[in-house]
């Protein structure tokens, strides 16, 4: 399986090789890794258990190899290497004031891979191998679901080496976070294309809803995954944010922003939408552009 994107910035169609391919592979496209690893692989105690190793100080003998690996860029990092008390404290890392310049418009949450549908029953159409992706499930609320039925979705997919801080895509005052409990589910490739809707339907998530004052509401849901213990809030609830203010951060592992944005005020910038449709994620960072 190829997996490929399109970097906006430079337009380049690149392959992306995630970190333990092989063990995702086992996990996910096995019989054997399906039947006995997945079920222990994806319950909260081994998430729990790794993110706490991740905290303790020997866990920063891991941080330069990881760096080097994956080519992740510390110019952009407030503090080098050395400064680190554990790989988490290096994982869910702050970046310069200015590595993530805000843009017009409604903006990326974070660095990822992003998907984008104008409309949220467009899903099902997309990963043909799972069920119908269901706005219900996901939000874990017919009124919820009744109220975005017809709102733009969009999927921010953070790998391990995504700065793995997010932000709010617009200014406006953020609700309180409503919790669903879930299990820890991969949120790499493999794991979308073997079975979306577990993904998205089973894994632990939140959300808050952004009130703006032109845009109407914005639903942002952060998903955990596999070997994430945390998703850690950082925001005051019912107090105006700016449009780039830090909302929260994972802690070790693959993650995922959903957002759900009112197709009607906000428009999705097309590229994304086509990249989409074609199957094909789109990397974005922090703060870009991404509607109108």
């Amino acid at each position: 399986m190829k997996i490929q994107y399109i970097d906006r910035k430079t337009g380049e169609l690149k392959t992306e090789t995630p970190p333990g391919e092989g063990f995702l592979k086992l996990l996910y496209n096995n019989p054997f890794g399906k039947t006995t690893l997945l079920p222990m692989v994806k319950r909260k105690f081994l998430s729990s258990w790794y993110g706490k190793l991740m905290d303790k100080p020997g866990s920063i003998n891991k941080i330069k190899n990881f760096v080097k690996d994956l080519n992740i860029d510390m110019n952009e990092a407030e503090r080098s290497i050395e400064d680190y008390i554990s790989f988490n404290d290096f994982f869910y890392r702050t970046l310069k004031p200015n590595a993530r310049p805000i843009e017009e418009g409604l903006v990326s949450p974070g660095d990822g891979k992003m998907l984008a549908f104008e409309n949220s029953n467009e899903v099902h159409n997309f990963f043909v191998k799972g069920r119908k992706f269901t706005l219900k499930e996901f939000l874990g609320s017919q009124q919820l679901a009744d109220k975005y039925q017809n709102a733009a979705l969009i999927i921010l997919r953070l790998a391990p080496n995504d700065y793995h801080r997010y932000h709010f895509p617009y200014e406006g005052i953020p609700s309180e976070t409503t919790k669903i409990k879930g299990d820890y589910l991969s949120v790499s490739p493999y794991a979308l294309a073997a079975n979306f809707t577990k993904v998205f339907c089973e894994n632990k998530r939140e959300f808050c809803t952004l009130t703006t004052q032109e845009k109407g509401d914005i639903l942002i849901a952060p998903v955990g995954a596999t070997m994430v213990g945390s998703i850690i809030e950082t925001y005051t609830p019912n107090n105006p944010v700016k449009k780039g203010a830090e909302m929260g951060y994972f802690a070790f592992g693959g993650s995922t922003i959903v957002l759900l944005v009112d197709q009607n005020k906000i428009k999705i910038d097309q590229d994304i939408i086509t990249n989409t449709k074609n199957k094909i994620e789109t990397f974005v960072k922090m703060g870009e552009s991404i509607g109108k």
